[in-house]
């Protein structure tokens, strides 16, 4: 072993170390106040204060930005990014929170994961049917396919005019190698239990059944997609299926086409709530996920390795790739 990846082996120790002795005196020190003043927080986030108001009266802001996928790491190197059970729990918690009286989404992403964006899709029907609170969706510079699923349930969706929404379907893809190496003499050696196991392999070509296959899933993962902007935008689903051939659309078409209510900023946003519900004299606050020592730990070894760190995201990124995952997600 060199002395580069001596020194390497050595500081991530230390930087080990210290996050479990950090995290084992917060956890003592939280733990000794919580019984000596019996004091509990009321919110498991950090929040800052957009408008003052009255704090029995709040309008909660969520973020959700970045690709919508279940990928936060719970190791102790996490360098941080959107984090799919976290938000889960912020949408959750504004829905239970009693001082809440609306929440608006800050939406910013090109959609994710079938699953995740369901999960979210699902959070939003239940805030509107268990707590009977408004969501409304504000949308960023991008907020297509998964962006837009999530959104669909929403009471009333204000998008920039400029935003790029819409790309409504289902893309599966993946990296084909097999001409590459025949070119090259390379082969590949699979051993598998079924016909199929192997489907969507980037060793050979796909075959017309397992397309068939593949394509018959997309069908019912689109029709899904389909169903709920019917049952969200209150359209026809001849209209939908019109509009749903994948393209991106401006917020302004979009507007024109009925997916989205109004243009505006986050501001109009919150304005527009507030006039709707009566809430001219609510707080407005902004969940926060907070600072993670985790995070901050994962930051300074990417900092102090990353060329090593970066190989291993590309190794991660093409087995993933390789994979049989159908998205919610706009693609350029």
């Amino acid at each position: 072993m060199n002395s580069k990846r001596w020194i390497a082996l050595i500081v991530a120790v230390v930087l080990l170390v210290f996050s479990l002795g950090f995290r084992m005196a917060t956890s003592v020190v939280t733990a000794d106040f919580e019984e000596m003043f019996n004091f509990q927080q009321d919110n498991k986030f950090q929040e800052s204060v957009i408008e003052e108001g009255n704090g029995n009266n709040q309008i909660a802001v969520l973020n959700l930005e970045g690709v919508i996928q279940d990928t936060a790491s719970n190791s102790v190197l996490d360098s941080g990014g959107y984090n799919h059970q976290r938000f889960l729990e912020m949408l959750e918690e504004a829905g239970q929170d009693r001082t809440v009286n609306g929440i608006i989404l800050r939406v910013n992403t090109p959609g994710g994961g079938v699953v995740e964006s369901a999960e979210i899709h699902d959070k939003i029907v239940e805030i509107h049917e268990e707590y009977e609170k408004p969501v409304y969706i504000s949308m960023g510079n991008t907020a297509a396919s998964g962006g837009y699923y999530v959104a669909a349930p929403a009471e009333k969706i204000v998008a920039h005019e400029a935003t790029l929404t819409g790309s409504i379907g289902v893309i599966m893809e993946s990296f084909n190698f097999a001409e590459f190496a025949d070119e090259h003499g390379i082969d590949f050696n699979t051993i598998k239990s079924g016909e199929y196991k192997d489907i969507m392999s980037a060793s050979r070509e796909m075959t017309d059944e397992e397309r068939d296959i593949l394509q018959s899933m997309i069908d019912d993962m689109y029709g899904d997609f389909v169903q709920v902007i019917v049952d969200g935008r209150d359209m026809p689903e001849e209209e939908v299926r019109e509009l749903s051939d994948g393209r991106v659309y401006t917020g302004s078409q979009a507007q024109e086409n009925g997916l989205v209510d109004d243009l505006g900023t986050m501001d109009d946003t919150i304005a527009m709530m507030k006039e709707d519900y009566d809430l001219g004299n609510a707080r407005v606050i902004e969940y926060q996920q907070g600072f993670e020592v985790n995070q901050w730990l994962g930051g300074a070894v990417q900092n102090l390795f990353g060329s090593e760190s970066d190989v291993t995201g590309i190794k991660d990124l093409l087995r993933e790739s390789n994979a049989p995952r159908a998205m919610y997600l706009y693609t350029k």
